[in-house]
């Protein structure tokens, strides 16, 4: 018996307000721009795993990370030479996606600053934008300090890219979208959060919203961050190169081997949008969201996992749900023991007997862990899967509109080949695994530093 059983979660409102559907989604990742090539690469199991660049790794005990090199994305593709200087590493990824979601949603994309946009201004008006982020700016106010401190001039914008809530603007502003405009920073859990509240105001109707676009986006792998995970004792530090092993699997999520993440980065969107709304393919359905708090300490969770399993309770509850209903766990799964066997431990409360035939997966051991963008590179990787727009055989291939390559399948956690006694949950090791066809439920769990909890619950196209 737990010291500390898990209440009930209040029963969800009988009118929770219209469907919430996702149409468009976009990707910038450590291992493919787009999501037809994030998926197709999620499938066949490659790692955006990386060797450090010698200059960091003088400087720091990491050997990798998962970076998003620009041989995979140069930033000037968004931007002017001139601009990408003036705003933080992760604005032209978060761009790139949340212009891949709504391009495939069938909208326009505004222009330059929001003027000669194909959006009209009423359009323009009833489409909101939500972003979620862990670090936002960090680097560039690193950068600037580091100009200081050299004598020279910081950059003029340095105050507005180290406030996160510009960030958003940024992004409004280069979409042309006039709607509401957020940011949410709640470490791990930003993009997750983020698509909560994307989710509560449509449900709402606040401000006669049509839709919102969701990005979550992080992007600060640099020796600073590093050093500072390494203090903090959560972040891999093993040197597989010298032992003769792969660097590219060392992000291990569940495994036995595991000795903490991998920092990654990158950036994923989506459009939500209420019934009737959008143009564009439907591509599932967001059904439920919860948060809660341990109030227990800034990095380590709650050992009982009590509120985590509230949050994932809520979630369903708010979904319409019992936990017999969820198809497959994308769990948060980062590769630190402590986290991993407690994430373990809490499924299995919050879902009962149910855990143990539940299919589970996590994509960090592909693409590292990207902070806050973690929630949104799941719910991505998540939708994609189960929509199998991977661009294969049989279908679209055409970003993040619709479907059909080689079938619906849950993403593997590769690199988990060694068991864990204490994770012994189906977490698909190494190999996609095929789904059958239907309307698929899947709970994407977050836990973030703050002792947050962040729990999402979506439904693949019908």
């Amino acid at each position: 018996m737990h010291p500390f059983p898990v209440p009930s979660p209040a029963p969800p409102s009988t009118d929770r307000g219209p469907p919430i559907h996702i149409y468009g989604l976009g990707a910038v990742t450590p291992i493919g721009v787009g999501v037809s090539a994030y998926v197709r690469a999620l499938r066949e199991g490659r790692s955006g795993v990386r060797l450090l660049d010698p200059n960091i790794r003088g400087r720091v005990k990491s050997r990798v990370s998962a970076a998003v090199p620009e041989s995979v994305f140069d930033p000037r593709a968004v931007l002017s030479e001139a601009d990408v200087k003036r705003v933080p590493r992760l604005i032209p990824m978060a761009l790139a996606a949340a212009r891949e979601a709504m391009t495939a949603a069938g909208l326009g994309v505004g222009a330059g600053l929001g003027v000669g946009g194909e959006l009209d201004i009423e359009r323009s008006r009833r489409i909101g934008l939500v972003l979620g982020t862990g670090g936002g700016g960090v680097d560039f106010l690193l950068d600037q300090a580091q100009s200081v401190q050299s004598g020279k001039t910081p950059s003029l914008w340095s105050v507005t890219n180290a406030t996160h809530g510009n960030l958003a603007g940024e992004l409004s502003i280069r979409l042309g979208l006039r709607g509401p405009s957020y940011c949410v920073s709640t470490g791990c859990a930003s993009s997750s959060d983020a698509a909560g509240l994307a989710l509560t105001l449509l449900r709402s109707g606040f401000g006669d919203l049509d839709a919102m676009v969701v990005v979550g986006a992080d992007a600060h792998v640099r020796w600073e961050t590093l050093l500072g995970m390494e203090l903090l004792g959560v972040i891999s530090t093993r040197d597989l190169d010298a032992a003769g092993e792969d660097p590219a699997t060392a992000s291990r999520p569940f495994d036995r081997t595991r000795d903490g993440f991998v920092l990654g980065e990158g950036a994923w969107a989506m459009v939500l949008a209420r019934p009737g709304a959008m143009d564009g393919q439907r591509l599932g359905t967001l059904l439920g969201y919860a948060a809660t708090c341990d109030a227990y300490h800034r990095v380590r969770p709650d050992p009982e996992m009590t509120e985590c399993v509230r949050a994932m309770r809520g979630a369903i509850a708010d979904a319409g749900l019992s936990t017999e209903e969820i198809d497959l766990v994308h769990y948060h799964g980062t590769g630190t023991p402590m986290n991993d066997a407690a994430e373990t431990r809490a499924v299995k409360r919050a879902l009962g007997g149910h855990a143990a035939r539940v299919i589970g997966c996590s994509v960090k051991g592909a693409i590292g862990h990207p902070q806050g963008a973690s929630g949104l590179a799941a719910l991505v990787a998540t939708v994609g899967a189960m929509n199998g727009m991977d661009g294969g055989l049989g279908g679209g291939g055409g970003g993040g509109g619709g479907g059909g390559g080689g079938g619906a399948f849950a993403p593997p956690t590769i690199n988990l080949l060694r068991p864990d006694p204490e994770c012994d949950l189906d977490y698909t090791p190494e190999r996609a695994r095929a789904l059958p066809k239907g309307d698929l439920v899947a709970l994407i769990n977050c836990l973030a530093f703050g002792a947050k909890n962040s729990a999402l619950v979506v439904r693949g196209a019908e």
